[in-house]
């Protein structure tokens, strides 16, 4: 029998299986000899599971299947490079802001995005709240995001606007939901899921604050697919990005990067530089120059922070 797990805590790990029975389970010992420098089991893997008490629908998971992509991070604190899933086999990163109620932190967005890039999963942007603002004035904010690539769906949780072609769009999909406190996260997927009923403030906030707890957890959309709750934007990896990488995670840059004069380009003082030189022709919209320097900025004073013990190898 396989299924997804929906959670891990402790010890026991909540798998939703293919006939959508909801079992709870504990992992074979012997399957954490072959997963010894990763995560064994995180909320979306695929799993097999015996059962135990198929009354009580407990089982144990005899294997694991191969992860087709992670939300990961560099578990802290260890000696020997160690891989902390988040949440395994994430489909995309959903990325979701206010129009208004709170003003927009533009580069708040761009640490997200960073952070979703950085992870190489895609990403797109939910702007919530245009019930406040209107669409077009809304556009005239976030349309620089549009121009880079990036997906954006405008829409009021509230008013229930837009939200069907959000659904649409997020069928059979594993999402990772993130955002900003405040933009409105639990009200939209309480719209996504009728019946789940989410506390408003109930889903981590992600921003800069410390967080302890690792786990993720998944929620079935009864219209296909998963919505995934997950720790702060640090456990995203943020936290790992080398300064001379940055540009990479800015696809508005990363095509220019390769015509600058030196290979190691950083964009910063170097000649010949055709990232700034595009910079300066309006190519790059300042706002994303602004907030290349300032998480640049931030990368070095990490790096710099990170004892050689710690230091990736």
């Amino acid at each position: 029998m396989q299924g997804i797990v929906l959670r891990v805590y402790s010890d026991f790990i909540d798998v939703l299986t293919d006939e959508g029975e909801r079992w709870q389970c504990k992992a074979l010992g012997k399957l954490k000899r072959r997963r010894r420098l990763t995560t064994l089991v995180a909320a979306g893997d695929r799993v097999e599971i015996k059962p135990v008490d198929a009354a009580k629908r407990e089982g144990l998971i005899t294997d694991i299947l191969p992860r087709k992509s992670a939300l990961s991070r560099r578990r802290p604190n260890t000696t020997t490079p160690i891989e902390d899933v988040i949440l395994a086999n994430p489909d995309e990163i959903m990325v979701v802001v206010a129009a208004a109620e709170p003003e927009p932190n533009l580069f708040l967005l761009d640490r997200f995005l960073v952070a979703a890039e950085s992870s190489e999963i895609p990403a797109f942007i939910v702007i919530n709240k245009i019930d406040l603002t209107g669409e077009r004035e809304a556009r005239k904010t976030f349309g620089l995001y549009e121009a880079i690539g990036y997906p954006i769906f405008y829409i009021s949780a509230a008013r229930n606007i837009g939200v069907e072609a959000l659904r649409r769009h997020l069928k059979d999909h594993i999402t990772v939901v993130a955002g900003p406190s405040g933009a409105g996260k639990s009200s939209l997927i309480n719209r996504l899921q009728p019946g789940l009923n989410l506390r408003v403030g109930e889903l981590m906030r992600i921003g800069k604050g410390k967080h302890t707890t690792r786990w993720a957890q998944l929620y079935p959309l009864d219209s296909g697919g998963f919505i995934a709750d997950t720790p702060g934007l640090r456990e995203l990896g943020l936290w790992d990005i080398r300064p001379h990488e940055l540009s990479d995670y800015f696809p508005d840059m990363r095509a220019l990067a390769p015509n600058c004069r030196f290979n190691d380009c950083t964009h910063i003082t170097e000649p010949g530089c055709a990232v700034r030189e595009a910079t300066n022709r309006g190519e790059i919209h300042p706002h994303r120059w602004a907030s290349y320097l300032q998480l640049f900025d931030e990368a070095t004073a990490t790096v710099d922070a990170i004892p050689p013990s710690l230091d990736r190898p």
